[in-house]
């Protein structure tokens, strides 16, 4: 789309390089996944941008999808993670936001469900601000163990969180640095990215928070089973360095809910012909299929170049 054909060519061009002492590094060009749970239906991409693939490097997007628990129970985790474009490693230290994310995520599931099915708002967003924080510290004493620059080897993190209760269309969104939150209703896009903020919240417990028994505590109760630092030359894990966002909404029947990378949310933004193929496409009464949805990320633009990963939920 748009006015000439983009710079580069549409399929993949140059393999990265790998080290043959660690095997386990190369990314792959493009990742596919999907599911369906209670009332919605799960599509996710993530696919290396067009320079990248041009001038062999690897994708920087990691994406993961996750469930925890069974039944009615379970908690469906999606979370994208961007690295730093300049940095050499931001492939490993997007997969590894993805990991402490999800790690932290499935400690807590049982947890975090009775506080989406219930609707605390609140504890919701205190608990998975800490629990963000935490999983980014860990990144950055990460790069202090390798002796990296905590600049470099640091990652933008967004999630979604989906309960399979098909009573509950609570839909959590959370996390740290730039993307897209869309919401396609009734044929039209609706930008609905949350605003940042501080911390808010009462403590939770596991992240310093009162004891289990203190009146009135919270209710989300979170532990990463992450160790105090044992001696002062540890490094501890500090904030984030970008405001943590967080949005709790209640889907309606047919809408369908993008959460996207800045690959797909910049030119979304900025093309009116994406935004209508694109509504066109998903606004038709079936979801898309793997190979269906895959070839709507891909849609080109000329001017936009970079990774793109899509998570899409639509309702039935």
């Amino acid at each position: 789309m748009g006015s000439r054909p983009p710079t580069y060519d549409a399929e993949p061009t140059a393999l990265p390089a790998a080290d043959p002492d660690d095997m386990g590094d190369p990314v792959p060009d493009t990742v596919l996944d999907g599911a369906r749970y209670g009332t919605c239906t799960l599509r996710a991409a993530s696919v290396r941008g067009d320079s990248a693939r041009y001038r062999g490097e690897p994708r920087r997007d990691a994406l993961l999808t996750a469930r925890f628990g069974t039944g009615e129970r379970a908690l469906i985790l999606v979370a994208l993670a961007t690295g730093v474009r300049t940095a050499r490693v931001a492939h490993r230290a997007a997969a590894e936001a993805c990991r402490w994310i999800g790690r932290a995520v499935g400690r807590s599931h049982a947890r975090l469900v009775d506080d989406i099915r219930a609707a605390r708002r609140g504890d919701l967003k205190s608990g998975l601000h800490r629990l963000t924080d935490r999983s980014l510290g860990r990144l950055r004493a990460a790069a202090a163990e390798q002796g990296l620059d905590p600049d470099t080897y640091a990652a933008t993190l967004r999630c979604l969180l989906l309960p399979a209760d098909p009573e509950c269309r609570t839909r959590v969104f959370f996390g740290v640095g730039p993307g897209g939150l869309f919401r396609l209703r009734d044929g039209e896009w609706q930008d609905i990215e949350p605003e940042v903020t501080e911390a808010g919240g009462e403590p939770v417990a596991g992240f310093g928070s009162p004891p289990h028994d203190i009146p009135g505590g919270d209710r989300l109760t979170m532990d990463l089973n992450i160790p105090t630092p044992p001696s002062p030359y540890e490094p501890s894990p500090g904030p984030p360095r970008e405001p943590f966002r967080f949005r709790a909404s209640v889907a309606r029947p047919g809408d369908t809910l993008l959460m996207c990378g800045t690959g797909l949310a910049d030119p979304l933004r900025g093309e009116e012909e994406l935004r209508a193929h694109l509504a066109d496409r998903w606004s038709r009464p079936e979801p898309p299929g793997l190979a269906a949805f895959l070839a709507d990320t891909q849609v080109r633009v000329k001017g936009y170049a970079d990774d793109r990963t899509a998570v899409a939920v639509w309702e039935a």
